[in-house]
């Protein structure tokens, strides 16, 4: 019982994670957004993925699968996007667009419109 319950608090900070991420997505608007009134940097993007991925910056190419290649669940895809996000504060990822990145170059792309 007992490494049962220390299974349990073990998941908590997780937990606590995903619900302030429940709530950031309880704030979003459906609208589509007009393009970033900041110069747009590729590169501060994938250094960015990079960073969060704890991998080489030169390994995150526009081919690179988030799933398969990177394996990152929805979960931690919605982390990267919601980082990107405060990183840029002039881009907002609509839920749409979010539900269309695979690839690395689909987040490039979304970013750039």
């Amino acid at each position: 019982m007992a490494k049962l319950r220390r299974g349990l608090l073990d998941l908590m900070p997780r937990a606590q994670r995903i619900r302030e991420i429940v709530m950031a997505l309880s704030g979003l608007s459906s609208t589509q957004r007009t393009a970033p009134q900041v110069s747009f940097d590729t590169n501060k993007v994938r250094t960015l993925i990079a960073e969060y991925l704890n991998v080489d910056p030169k390994q995150i190419t526009d081919e690179i699968h988030f799933k398969d290649d990177l394996g990152l669940d929805w979960l931690d895809r919605l982390e990267l996007m919601i980082l990107i996000e405060d990183e840029f504060p002039d881009i907002e990822i609509s839920e749409s667009d979010a539900n269309q990145i695979e690839l690395v170059g689909d987040l490039i792309r979304i970013l750039r419109s």
